[in-house]
């Protein structure tokens, strides 16, 4: 099966990005969005990315406007809203589709690595978080209403190990 880290997708500048350029790290994949219920975990997932970076963590972010168009703004909005309100300093992409036939297909990977409850595969909801260890191999999911907080302990294991 293809590492994670063989993808390349968009920045927010729409410019290619090799995820090769996280090999080695410990990342977590989280598809966001500005106007949903769950965007107060942008604060837990900064505060994640802030304390374990040094250690070869990385927090990834995908806005994605498939879940009720809670992300309807271009980049520059959506990086506007991350900074202003979150401070966010973790690399936040393009926006992308995480369902259907024009999902992206670092999405479709994770998808097909971590299934979801009862071996589905779609995604529910903004904020689905995908662990990911540091060969870029094992993918563990997390539902959106797990918070960043409660991942952090599987961090911290992937990390020493």
């Amino acid at each position: 099966m293809t590492a994670i880290t063989d993808f390349q997708v968009k920045g927010a500048d729409g410019k290619p990005v090799d995820l090769s350029s996280y090999a080695g790290k410990v990342l977590l994949i989280v598809n966001t969005a500005s106007k949903c219920g769950f965007t107060p975990q942008y604060k837990g997932l900064e505060a994640l990315h802030r304390k374990y970076a040094a250690q070869g963590f990385e927090v990834l972010g995908f806005p994605c406007n498939q879940f009720g168009s809670q992300e309807p703004g271009d980049a520059a909005e959506i990086a506007e809203f991350c900074t202003v309100n979150y401070d966010v300093t973790f690399p936040v992409f393009a926006k992308i589709d995480v369902n259907g036939s024009g999902a992206d297909p670092l999405f479709d990977r994770l998808k097909d690595a971590a299934p979801g409850l009862m071996g589905s595969r779609g995604i529910k909801w903004n904020f689905t978080k995908f662990l990911v260890d540091r060969s870029g191999a094992k993918v563990t999911r997390y539902g959106p209403q797990t918070t960043p907080e409660e991942i952090e302990k599987d961090i911290e294991a992937l990390l020493a190990g």
